[in-house]
């Protein structure tokens, strides 16, 4: 956990880097190696590590926007991962998904920009596990600002009335975008909505990797044995802006330097140290890790871009028009008029 969790953590300080060139003085969202908008998640690497920890490669993964913590403790292949946040042909998706459309199936990975989109499909994946007999697990993570979202409550009870094997991690940083929870959200705790649809709901108020691996292995445990679904939700904190280039004026001055100072990593470290690791150890897995990004992003750097061409391949469109005339070069219908458009019969 303490790896990944490190991973991570650096994974988004290379990003922001590599982000920021040719961005500045006049920030242009378009310039540089990754251009796009750019969602970081330092400080919520407890929730994706203390989660993933228990779950095999055929359990299924949605996230949100803010994705790279989950993938990297899901398993998904960082050096694919970042070329395809880099735009290159060899990425996930060939480069054309960017990094709040990630999608592994090796590893049963996929997350989404739209908000709580994840959650039907987790629902969907754990239907399917329960139907194929298999004891596999589906993970759905989302933002506090997700909670009022109808595609969560919708599947928050289709989960439940099929008894279905589904854990609803819920990632509370306390901002939705720069919305405060308490100004859109009737609850104070998203573990609250669980009492709706008769299942448990937890919230982990600490963002401590170790009690959230035990408030996920209750979670975890319950839905591959077949008892359901669960509803946890995770307090982390978010150092970063919603996205880069954010200039985060409704935050109080203080709050990111007081919420670095609760930062998880350095928690679980101190956790380790207290069970006898010591710091060479915890040094040796850092670099590793670091190692282990560089050498991702400099494979990113190093692939081709997708030809122009390439933006024709992989979509998806209306089929042909109906009737022998219907034309096979990219599904535009033929000139000829067919016997559906002259009022005859086929």
């Amino acid at each position: 956990m303490y790896e990944e969790m490190v991973t991570a953590r650096y994974y988004e300080e290379r990003l922001q880097e590599e982000y920021l060139e040719g961005k500045q003085p006049a920030f242009d969202i378009s310039a540089g190696p990754i251009p796009g908008e750019l969602h970081l998640a330092a400080g919520h690497e407890a929730s994706a590590a203390g989660v993933c920890a228990h779950l095999r490669d055929d359990d299924t993964v949605t996230a949100p926007h803010r994705p790279h913590h989950v993938a990297i403790a899901k398993g998904v292949d960082l050096d694919r991962m970042t070329a395809e946040i880099f735009g290159r042909r060899t990425g996930l998706c060939k480069g054309k998904g960017g990094h709040m459309h990630l999608f592994d199936p090796d590893v049963n990975f996929a997350c989404s920009g739209i908000i709580a989109e994840g959650c039907p499909p987790a629902v969907g994946a754990a239907l399917a596990a329960k139907k194929r007999g298999t004891d596999s697990v589906a993970v759905a993570f989302l933002g506090e600002g997700a909670i009022d979202q109808g595609g969560f409550l919708e599947s928050l009870n289709l989960a439940a009335v099929h008894d279905l094997p589904v854990v609803f991690v819920v990632e509370d940083n306390d901002w939705a975008i720069s919305m405060p929870k308490g100004r859109v959200t009737d609850v104070e705790s998203g573990a609250q909505r669980a009492e709706g649809f008769d299942m448990p709901g937890v919230r982990v108020d600490y963002n401590d990797a170790v009690a959230v691996y035990e408030a996920a292995a209750d979670a975890v445990g319950r839905a591959r044995a077949g008892n359901g679904p669960t509803l946890l939700e995770v307090q982390v904190h978010r150092h970063m802006g919603h996205f880069m280039g954010d200039a985060e004026g409704y935050r109080p001055k203080d709050e990111v330097d007081r919420l670095k100072r609760l930062d998880p990593i350095d928690r679980l470290a101190d956790d380790l140290r207290a069970e006898g690791v010591d710091d060479e150890t915890l040094d040796d897995l850092r670099t590793e890790a670091e190692r282990r990004v560089d050498d991702a992003i400099e494979f990113a750097k190093e692939q081709p871009e997708p030809d122009p061409e390439e933006a024709y391949e992989d979509v998806f469109s209306n089929p042909p028009a109906s009737g022998p005339t219907a034309a096979t070069d990219g599904g535009a219908a033929s000139d000829e008029p067919t016997a559906d458009d002259m009022g005859g019969e086929r």
